[in-house]
């Protein structure tokens, strides 16, 4: 969640949780873009 504030994503859990379940291909991007966010 962090990641995501840091990126300037603005989505709850259940919608991630949602999203990881029906399309891996977007939760993976959104996963992505934490992760680079936080490595700044």
């Amino acid at each position: 969640i962090a990641g995501l504030n840091a990126a300037g994503i603005e989505v709850d859990r259940r919608l991630l949780a949602e999203l990881a379940v029906t399309d891996s291909a977007a939760f993976g991007a959104i996963v992505e873009q934490a992760s680079a966010a936080l490595a700044k």
